[in-house]
């Protein structure tokens, strides 16, 4: 398995391939995880659609932990100074 990300302000697209198939794209909100069940072979890729690359990943869970880790980063920096979340 292998996965590339992109990621926005507000959501994620992954494009998957399983044993060199294609698995298709799916997007997410960046407050979701992505799961098998929502990759669509006919949904439209998000290249040359913008979009910041954020890398490869080889499964569902280390993308899904990218994810997890950005939120948290996010939110710490968002917190008022000497106030952790």
């Amino acid at each position: 398995m292998g996965f590339a990300l992109w990621t926005d302000d507000e959501l994620a697209w992954a494009e998957g391939r399983h044993e060199y198939r294609p698995m298709g794209t799916a997007v997410v909100a960046l407050s979701d995880l992505f799961r098998q069940r929502d990759f669509r072979s006919a949904r439209k890729s998000i290249l040359g659609h913008g979009g910041n690359y954020a890398g490869l990943f080889a499964s569902l869970g280390d993308l899904n932990d990218y994810l997890a880790s950005r939120r948290a980063t996010r939110s710490q920096r968002s917190s008022p100074a000497g106030h952790r979340a």
